[in-house]
């Protein structure tokens, strides 16, 4: 019943008594959670002492790695069995605390532990950032002290799990209770990897310096503090790494200074420039060819996770990818041609470089690398160094127009002349002119320059999507990569390993895979720990990638690079030969190339002169040759490597071409069987089933009159008879262009 004065019993106000009641009943809820967060609060403190206490009392300290200290990794050619070279035994002179220098001792601490002299040993932060990439599901990150460090190698492994980094931390807390601080640090000295085989900081200094540790200067020892974080990133023989070092080594410097164990001015003296490295008698390890190959083993064990110390004391059985015959060949022919053609023209070969680098098709297996005649004498690795492409481009040029809606049967213009906007007119060698219309295979075959470029501007934003294409078959943008029309000429640089790995991705019918020298790896109980596994991917489809092998097989056939023909199986290829012009008027040539692959394999053949390898060629052209072509001692190197690598190989024959976007469609060629070759007997020609048609395609490789349009698509053409025994027109092996 409503009051009259106050209106419903519900809109009434509490009384004071009923007011006091609920403040009473709230507070006491609150004191209730607040005791309950509490208790909980101390219950995980205890539970978590509790952990803390229970690991600290049973983790003991285990028996030293032993093991590590002394084991060796053996690396192996791609049979398992046949040595192929090994990674150092520990090599190591202990020194005592009193006996390692003030400088070393500073700047190891600087680098990696300014909080040594006064924490527990252990990093909470660091541990912290490891509890939360696990829980994320990332891999469990650095950040250790160094009496972590020490800890980790003396003790345990480099296993990357939360279990054994929590065992570390017991274990360096433990130890910091148990040894002296000198102690620790003197042990950590004395264990870790400094790189190039030395264990410990007496043999790191004799290895870099020649000197006896007790003689190192501050920014001796602010290197070997340097290079301790990774050995192969860090490796001053290596010239590519130089800025890399320089940052780092700049990094420890400033922490010396910023510590007080060197001055402000003194930093900035030693921060210009690293320390100078003298000549040391290397390790004859890495003498030779071969040293090309383990340091490659090396980086790539590096990039796929394993560090320094594993892979040079592990006690590892490497089974890298290299073929020994096909390796030894790659040696015995690069060297025999370097000198011939030194020699043929009366000068030294020690400025002449040939680079040889063999790709496994299908898998990408790097089979053979030529890199330089001694890694100890001159570490820079030619098969791995970049170097304009020359018309050897013209192949990703020829599969982006492809793709772009062109056809092999469309014509451009073979003879010199202006693109629209240009001051100077496009050439082909020596001006020669091959006519107002040109189709594309005979473009390829001949080198044409002025075809070339015309299909490049006939193209929406064609430089761009020519490089586009080049990458996306393996070729890494580099140096020289210019977005202009002249693109295919081949001022882009790529070394010899990524142009045999891209050209393959033509062999394999268009799917690229990345080239790799490790195949697989197992600890010293023979567990596997490591196999090779590269992402394949389609990089051009099967019929563009079929246009662009016939299109290089009439390179062989036809044009520059009838040198190979040797070879008795079906080979496509692409020559090149590139020219530098002087302010003189003078040009020389700096770069000569045969890139070119069976089915099985692909391999790019590359010669560079001078010191770095931006010489001129011209001095070692052949006699009676004009210039250095790509089509003469490339090409001879390519074929007589090849014969090693391809023996006992079958003999495959190429698809037919698809002539893709092209109005009249032709029935594939007709492809040889495959035959065995005895790996025992010389290679015997293989039978080959007698054509269905006639070769259609006119002699002198006229195409039509007209120039080409997306629509326009040329002349039809017919079958031809296997590759390997077409009949040939005469002419100067060499050819033309390259």
């Amino acid at each position: 019943m409503a009051d009259p004065h106050w209106g419903p019993v519900e809109n009434r106000p509490q009384s004071a008594h009923a007011r006091r009641k609920t403040t009473t009943s709230g507070r006491r809820w609150l004191r209730r959670t607040f005791i309950a967060i509490g208790g909980l609060t101390i219950l995980g403190m205890i539970s978590a002492i509790a952990v803390v206490v229970y690991g600290y009392t049973t983790t003991q300290l285990p028996a030293a790695n032993a093991d590590f200290k002394t084991a060796t990794t053996y690396v192996y050619y791609n049979d398992g069995k046949s040595d192929l070279g090994s990674f150092a035994i520990q090599n190591r002179t202990p020194l005592t605390f009193k006996q390692m220098p003030e400088t070393m001792k500073q700047a190891a601490v600087a680098a990696e532990n300014r909080t040594f002299w006064t924490d527990q040993g252990i990093s909470i932060r660091g541990m912290v950032r490891a509890a939360w990439m696990i829980a994320r599901g990332g891999d469990v990150q650095g950040g250790s002290t160094i009496t972590q460090q020490y800890i980790k190698i003396l003790y345990l492994n480099s296993e990357r799990t939360l279990t054994r980094k929590f065992r570390e931390l017991f274990l360096a807390y433990k130890i910091s209770k148990e040894m002296s601080k000198e102690d620790i640090l003197a042990g950590y000295l004395n264990t870790i990897y400094y790189g190039h085989g030395a264990y410990g900081v007496q043999a790191a200094s004799k290895e870099y310096f020649n000197v006896d540790a007790k003689k190192l200067t501050a920014p001796e020892a602010a290197f070997l503090a340097t290079v301790v974080n990774n050995p192969s990133m860090y490796d001053p023989s290596d010239k590519d790494n130089r800025e890399r070092i320089l940052s780092r080594y700049r990094y420890v410097i400033n922490s010396m200074a910023e510590m007080s164990y060197i001055s402000p001015a003194q930093a900035a003296s030693y921060a210009q420039k690293l320390p100078k490295f003298p000549k040391v008698a290397a390790n004859q390890r890495y003498g030779g060819p071969k040293g090309f190959l383990l340091k490659m083993v090396e980086r790539e064990l590096s990039a796929a996770g394993f560090d320094s110390s594993q892979i040079s004391g592990g006690g590892l059985k490497i089974i890298t990818t290299f073929d020994k015959d096909a390796q030894q060949a790659a040696v015995d022919t690069a060297q025999k041609y370097t000198k011939q053609s030194a020699r043929a023209v009366g000068r030294k070969s020690s400025k002449l470089h040939a680079a040889i680098a063999s790709v496994d098709v299908n898998s990408g297996e790097v089979l053979a690398l030529y890199g330089g005649s001694d890694y100890v004498k001159n570490s820079r690795n030619w098969a791995a160094t970049p170097r304009p492409t020359a018309s050897t481009f013209k192949a990703y040029a020829l599969a982006a127009g492809l793709k772009d809606g062109f056809s092999l049967r469309d014509s451009f213009n073979g003879n010199t002349w202006t693109p629209p906007g240009d001051r100077s007119p496009v050439r082909n060698e020596f001006s020669h002119q091959y006519g107002q219309s040109v189709d594309l295979i005979k473009a390829t075959s001949d080198s044409i320059n002025t075809a070339f470029v015309d299909l490049t501007t006939q193209m929406d934003n064609g430089p761009r999507k020519i490089m586009k294409m080049a990458q996306g078959v393996g070729a890494p943008k580099g140096r020289g990569w210019d977005n202009n029309d002249r693109v295919p000429l081949g001022t882009a640089e790529v070394s010899p390993l990524s142009q045999a790995s891209a050209y393959a991705t033509f062999a394999n019918d268009g799917i690229a895979v990345p080239d790799h020298v490790v195949r697989e790896v197992r600890d010293r109980k023979g567990k596997i720990v490591y196999q090779a596994h590269p992402e394949k991917e389609r990089a051009v489809t099967e019929d563009i990638a079929h246009d662009v092998t016939f299109a290089l097989s009439r390179v062989v056939e036809q044009g520059t690079g009838q040198q190979v023909q040797t070879l008795d199986r079906p080979v496509a290829g692409k020559t090149g030969t590139k020219d530098r012009s002087n302010p003189n008027g003078t040009s020389d040539i700096v770069s000569a190339w045969f890139v070119a692959y069976t089915r099985q394999i692909s391999t790019a053949v590359m010669y560079v002169a001078g010191n770095d390898g931006n010489g001129d060629l011209d001095k070692y052209a052949r006699p009676g040759d004009s210039t250095f072509f790509g089509g003469t001692y490339p090409a001879l190197t390519w074929a007589e490597y090849m014969k090693t690598a391809t023996k006992g190989q079958a003999v495959k024959e190429f698809p037919g071409p698809a002539y893709v976007n092209s109005d009249e469609l032709s029935q594939p060629e007709q492809t040889m069987q495959e035959t065995q070759v005895p790996t025992d007997q010389p290679q015997t020609e293989a039978p080959h089933p007698k054509p269905t048609q006639t070769w259609g395609w006119p002699p002198n490789g006229q195409g039509p009159s007209a120039s080409a349009t997306k629509t326009n698509k040329g002349h039809g053409g017919g079958n031809s008879p296997p590759s390997w025994r077409r009949q040939l027109p005469s002419g100067n092996p060499s050819g033309g262009t390259g």
